[in-house]
């Protein structure tokens, strides 16, 4: 199986730079995209009802933010938009998608950047997200896709 995860940074500006070769030069089984930064009526259709995939979205409630986005060529058994915590659902920063063997999660997480308030969103999702994750690892494995905004040293 092959899965790909890519921070697009907007996904109509990738799109209008050729993002649907993608599909034909890698034949990826699942896509995975971080930061859409669109709502779903702002998506373009070929995206949607890309031929030989299902799509799923889960945009931000605040327009040109965040949002993630799945392309599976399987349909999966079942799809949940976010992970039960209210601000960071808001965002669209999570789709989980159950396929036969196991279960995909794609991920975009808050960035800590300088501010407290900030922080403490980031290190409580990564905390709730933890705790929701193990509910999941007892049923069947988990593949965790996406941008979860942590360097290995302090830049």
């Amino acid at each position: 199986m092959k899965v790909l995860s890519w921070n697009v940074n907007g996904i109509r500006s990738i799109y209008s730079k050729g993002f649907l070769n993608l599909f034909k030069t890698e034949n990826p089984d699942v896509v995975c995209v971080q930061e859409i930064k669109a709502q779903q009526d702002q998506i373009p259709t070929e995206l949607i009802e890309l031929e030989d995939y299902f799509s799923f979205w889960s945009p931000a409630e605040k327009k040109g933010y965040s949002g993630v986005g799945v392309f599976s060529r399987a349909e999966p058994l079942n799809v949940k938009h976010g992970i039960g915590l209210k601000e960071f659902d808001s965002e669209g920063r999570a789709l989980v998608l159950e396929f036969e063997k196991f279960f995909l999660f794609n991920l975009y997480m808050p960035q800590g950047g300088r501010s407290k308030e900030k922080l403490s969103f980031k290190l409580e999702s990564y905390a709730f997200l933890l705790d929701f994750i193990k509910k999941f690892e007892k049923q069947k494995p988990v593949l965790l896709c996406g941008d979860f905004n942590i360097a290995h040293s302090e830049i």
